[in-house]
């Protein structure tokens, strides 16, 4: 348990980035009724993902972790949960079997509402309002009293992170995560997709060993690992009146959990020190990530990583990585031999989408896939340089087929954005570029494993 902390310790510390709320006696109220709910998730399935990310951080598993870049109150359905899961499994069928390692799967899902803001308001037209910063906080719409933040949305958001928390547990433990059911929709997808030939081999080695597991009396019916899985939730710890109201003692060991989601982690414009983010983060018992960009020196870092794991516990701390196309291999190498000098546990994951958001020619945003998959390289090579494990992958993504970001085997053109951009924010991959993204992490991590095997023999 972190000494001198409570859970509103972080009100004491300087707050960025939080909501000023117009009726305090509305926000204590919805904040009380919040702290009377059951909670989201349990701190023994937070300890749990900090085993399995241990492992990661020993180069004995590989992290996925991807979803929305903010979820919403109008896109919330029962398909579009099903989607997003469907193809992080599959993501994850293809990561497993060209590693040889276990994928231990992570979905920005159940909790991703809050969004942080360049600027506090926003101009159209000679009118300034509020910055929209997510659903839980206000509404996208442009006008006074969609932009006023209402605390009642943060009842709404914990309503909606139950109901996806829910189906998300009956997808993993009731078999819709069936082995030979994830790669038959990787091989239908396949058929229907340019770029199927390419990765034909991997896919059909695949379906040779469920094959020949099969043969062997191993299926799902005599081994529930394969119709059955572990998928855990994360979200960025923005609107700490939220994560407050959701702070549990936990009955077993009497250290506290967030029990909002299994996985928080902390913004680019929220890792300050002397931060309330960072304040609130360091008493939780949660697995925690930080997001790490160019702003980041090596020695802040570090004093970071001592406040928030200071017993260096293997798992706690997942640093991801977020540069650009063109700055990793000049930036990253810095953070990794500091961070190796002092012997930190740490998970190493690349978020390959927020350091390459462009603006195309007709305004909308957009994430070229060849520059993110340009940082993935980078961030490969830098590990492989150092000597270091390249852990995971952070995506924003989506199961739909959007046209957001740029490129791609299905070459979504700058033309093309208007015809299905949906996101509340930031650009997503659609299905088929996940699923591409994942067949290329494929062959990296192919090239990693025999360079250890090398390395080894």
């Amino acid at each position: 348990m972190a000494a001198n902390w409570a859970p509103d310790s972080w009100t004491r510390h300087e707050a960025r980035q939080l909501p000023t709320y117009p009726d305090a006696a509305a926000l204590t109220a919805a904040t009380d009724q919040l702290a009377t709910f059951p909670p989201l998730v349990f701190a023994g399935e937070a300890r749990n993902l900090t085993a399995s990310l241990a492992e990661v951080a020993a180069g004995k598993a590989f992290l996925l972790q991807g979803g929305d870049c903010a979820e919403s109150f109008a896109e919330h359905s029962a398909n579009n949960i099903r989607d997003t899961f469907r193809v992080i499994l599959q993501m994850a069928v293809v990561l497993t079997f060209a590693s040889k390692l276990p994928v231990v799967k992570l979905g920005r899902m159940a909790g991703q509402f809050a969004k942080p803001r360049s600027t506090d308001t926003e101009t159209i037209g000679g009118v300034e309002l509020p910055s929209y910063r997510g659903d839980n906080v206000n509404d996208i719409a442009f006008t006074a009293e969609s932009r006023a933040p209402d605390p009642q949305r943060m009842i709404r958001a914990y309503s909606q992170s139950a109901a996806t928390l829910n189906l998300l547990r009956a997808f993993a433990q009731g078999g819709y995560a069936n082995l030979h059911q994830v790669h038959r929709w990787t091989h239908d997808f396949m058929g229907r997709s340019p770029w199927s030939k390419k990765y034909a081999e991997t896919a059909d080695r695949i379906g040779e060993a469920l094959e020949f597991m099969a043969a062997c009396g191993i299926d799902p019916e005599t081994v529930p690992q394969l119709a059955q899985t572990h998928f855990y939730t994360s979200h960025e710890a923005l609107l700490l009146q939220y994560e407050q109201a959701l702070t549990r003692q936990d009955s077993l060991t009497g250290d506290w959990y967030d029990t909002s989601a299994h996985f928080l982690w902390i913004g680019d414009r929220t890792r300050f020190e002397g931060s309330s983010h960072v304040e609130y983060l360091r008493g939780i018992g949660n697995p925690i990530g930080i997001k790490c960009g160019p702003s980041l020196e090596p020695d802040a870092l570090l004093r970071m990583l001592d406040t928030l794991n200071p017993g260096r516990v293997p798992g706690r701390m997942t640093l991801i990585t977020r540069y650009g196309y063109d700055k990793i291999e000049a930036n990253l190498p810095r953070l990794v031999r500091a961070v190796t000098r002092e012997g930190h546990p740490v998970v190493w994951s690349c978020d390959p989408m927020h350091g390459n958001v462009v603006k195309a020619a007709n305004g909308y945003k957009t994430r070229p896939f060849d520059r993110i998959l340009a940082e993935v390289r980078g961030f490969f090579a830098v590990h492989r340089a150092e000597g270091t494990h390249a852990g995971g992958i952070h995506a924003e993504m989506t199961g739909q087929n959007v046209t957001e970001c740029t490129g791609g085997a299905v070459d979504v053109t700058e033309q093309s954005l208007a015809d299905r951009y949906h996101t509340h924010c930031d650009p997503r991959l659609n299905a088929s570029q996940s699923l591409e993204l994942a067949f290329l992490l494929a062959e990296m991590l192919n090239e990693e494993m025999a360079e250890r095997k090398k390395v080894a023999a």
